[in-house]
């Protein structure tokens, strides 16, 4: 590989890399032997995830049958993702949503819900976690039709053994986030669906959640209630909220910035993992983390964020390959994982 460098008015160094198959193979050789294997694992530093399953697997036992209904499945989401878990009937998403959820445990591997481990946990325990950590929104709404929307919200409140006041307070408020601040003391049967399936989600997120887990949460909704719902998620995705959304239906995954697909029990596909090997990302800015060097892993598991170009070169700053190799830009070589030996160079070779 040879490198020239010019330098512009202002001083900057501005380093072309000439790059050839036979070196981006050598790359995803280095990093599907040393990078991948790192995602995932606790590193100085790192923030705590939200949800971390490491091979967990569910066996249910029909008399002498045994039935895997979730197959060693290890997954990881910080805090601020918004995910979806999209799969067929009878494909596991609903296991797997269950698992997260604490409604039930795993038979094998670990799970751990911002840093607590769940498989040691009693049912009162399981209990205690779900009220703290975790705000539902179910495909039925489950509201109180004889309470107001915001005696609705601050049920969670009273099984945590929040105060009356405080109570009253933390559900209008709750209430006011979703835009309902005027329905307050609207009963169930006085709103819309799409109303109703806010203040749903406002009792999600009155206690604080780790994690809103919304359960086809448009099931029920026609199209001008299910968009209304979307934009909702949307707004919360953008205040920084970790949303997990499971769901059979591809135009409503398709708002997540992540989406997760199950198969006969297993992760098929995860639209975090479309790069070079298995999960990861280069990083935003378009560079590559030096040959040989220790990646910098980032929160939701890209690969150098700060970012050292590979040598001494941004790759991509130097817009040496078109987007079919993809190197720069958004950052990937190749979008679908391929290498960049079909890419075709926007530029002559160096001098």
């Amino acid at each position: 590989m040879a490198a020239t460098g010019t330098t512009d008015t202002t001083g900057i160094t501005d380093t072309t890399v000439t790059a050839d198959a036979a070196l981006v193979d050598d790359l995803r050789s280095q990093w599907e032997t040393t990078v991948i294997p790192a995602v995932g694992r606790d590193e100085p530093g790192r923030p705590v995830p939200v949800i971390e399953l490491t091979e967990v697997a569910k066996t249910y036992r029909m008399g002498t049958q045994e039935v895997h209904a979730v197959r060693d499945v290890s997954l990881r989401i910080d805090e601020g993702e918004y995910v979806a878990i999209i799969g067929p009937s009878g494909s596991g998403k609903s296991t797997l949503m269950n698992i997260i959820g604490c409604l039930d445990v795993s038979s094998a591997g670990s799970y751990r819900l911002a840093g607590e481990d769940v498989g040691v946990m009693d049912e009162i325990e399981l209990a205690e976690v779900r009220n703290r950590r975790i705000g539902f929104v179910f495909q039925q709404f489950h509201l109180l039709p004889s309470l107001t929307a915001w005696r609705n919200v601050e049920l969670p409140l009273i099984y945590a053994g929040v105060g009356r006041e405080a109570r009253r307070r933390r559900a209008i408020e709750a209430l006011e986030r979703v835009g309902l601040g005027e329905r307050v003391d609207h009963k169930p049967g006085e709103l819309s669906g799409g109303q109703q399936q806010r203040v749903a989600v406002a009792r999600a997120l009155v206690g604080d959640p780790a994690l809103v887990l919304a359960d086809e949460p448009t099931g029920n909704l026609d199209s001008t209630a299910t968009e209304d719902a979307l934009r909702l998620f949307d707004e919360l995705h953008a205040q920084g909220r970790t949303i997990v959304l499971i769901t059979h239906e591809t135009e409503v995954a398709d708002r997540a910035r992540r989406v997760i697909r199950v198969k006969d029990g297993c992760v098929s596909t995860d639209s975090a993992d479309g790069n070079v090997g298995a999960a990861i990302s280069l990083a935003r800015t378009g560079t590559m983390a030096a040959v040989g060097s220790t990646p910098d892993l980032g929160a939701a598991g890209t690969v150098g964020r700060s970012g050292n170009g590979f040598i001494t070169g941004d790759v991509g700053a130097a817009g040496m390959f078109d987007t079919a190799g993809n190197v720069g830009g958004s950052g990937n070589v190749g979008a679908t994982g391929n290498s960049a030996r079909d890419a075709r160079r926007k530029r002559g070779p160096a001098a």
